[in-house]
């Protein structure tokens, strides 16, 4: 019996628990819509695009800045915008007043995230912006505060409810905080066209690192490639494709562009009712599937999944540059 009221205990605590986090879960989407709401209708939307445009404009780095949770937020941030192409480092406030105030230059824009707007950390970096005319952006709710009337450019998050019971600790308000930060950075990454071949400068190791290598940087090339020209016969295709590792081989023209793949599969149907110095031209699967060696390696493996085929040849201006197996991919990680 007691067990039984034990696991009826349980299962209430688990349930009030589950509708706990889907409380929390509802407020903090609302207070995303009141942020989108603002971003539409009021002024923090073209404090947004003035804030967007100074940092694209700028020649230095974006240093952000916060205390407490706000400073935690603030390191996402940065860390954010120095992977998608915008130069960025966090400054502690504390760090800031004890020498750290040296690594900001007249060239570099400060980007202060504070709640209420008077945060007393964050004195020495605003009075040090405004000594030497460094560009400051403030992430307050308070654009009327210390902080807000300091800045150069404010950016007014709206007043909402945190999902904390007792509306004390931040929840909401850096929710609001993070995707903010995550806008600016989204809306930089397409105001200079960063695009994956940048990403993946920035972003070289772990999967997705293997996703975003090129065919180029993949792909068989020179001797390895296997290859005969218009004119060979069944039988040279087929020692050149056995005596490499591809299952297949490549038919280029005289100017060696591609104009036909031979593979296992062709050598099977074609040894029951033909000769082995019939022309490859006869037997060969014209117009073969081809891709520039831009290529992403994840690209790559989509095609050949869709077309239910091991190999692509490579082609640049139509000439052949190489080839890539199936297992090229899957053993760079790619998957």
């Amino acid at each position: 019996m007691k067990g039984s009221l034990r696991i009826m205990e349980m299962s209430r605590i688990g349930e009030n628990a589950t509708l706990s986090a889907v409380q929390t879960v509802r407020i903090e989407q609302e207070a995303l819509a009141t942020l989108a709401q603002a971003l539409r209708e009021t002024d923090l939307g073209e404090s947004f695009a003035q804030a967007v445009d100074t940092i694209h404009d700028t020649n230095g780095r974006v240093i952000v800045t916060g205390m407490g949770k706000s400073g935690i937020i603030g390191r996402k941030i940065a860390a954010t915008m120095t992977s998608t192409g915008t130069r960025s480092m966090f400054i502690h406030p504390g760090e800031a007043s004890h020498g750290d105030l040296g690594m900001i230059t007249p060239d570099d824009i400060v980007m202060a995230l504070t709640w209420s707007g008077e945060t007393t950390e964050l004195g020495d970096i605003i009075a040090y912006c405004r000594r030497f005319g460094v560009k400051l952006i403030v992430c307050t709710s308070r654009a009327d505060s210390t902080a807000g009337r300091a800045a150069d450019i404010c950016l007014p998050l709206p007043a909402v409810r945190e999902a904390c019971p007792n509306q004390l600790a931040p929840t909401s308000s850096t929710t609001m905080q993070v995707v903010l930060g995550d806008a600016l950075a989204i809306a930089l990454i397409e105001k200079r066209g960063f695009s994956k071949s940048d990403f993946h400068v920035l972003h070289p190791g772990g999967r997705l690192g293997a996703q975003l290598t090129t065919v180029g940087q993949l792909m068989g090339t020179g001797e390895a490639v296997p290859v005969v020209s218009t004119g060979a016969t069944l039988m040279d295709a087929t020692f050149e494709m056995s005596r490499k590792r591809y299952g297949s081989t490549a038919v280029v023209n005289q100017q060696g562009e591609l104009v036909g793949a031979f593979t296992d599969g062709d050598l099977r149907r074609s040894f029951a009712t033909n000769h082995l110095h019939d022309d490859i031209s006869a037997h060969m699967t014209s117009h073969p599937l081809a891709v520039p060696p831009t290529t992403l390696s994840s690209d790559a493996l989509r095609i050949m999944n869709e077309n239910a085929v091991t190999v692509l040849f490579v082609c640049e201006n139509e000439r052949l540059v190489g080839a890539i197996h199936l297992h090229d991919v899957l053993r760079h990680g790619v998957a």
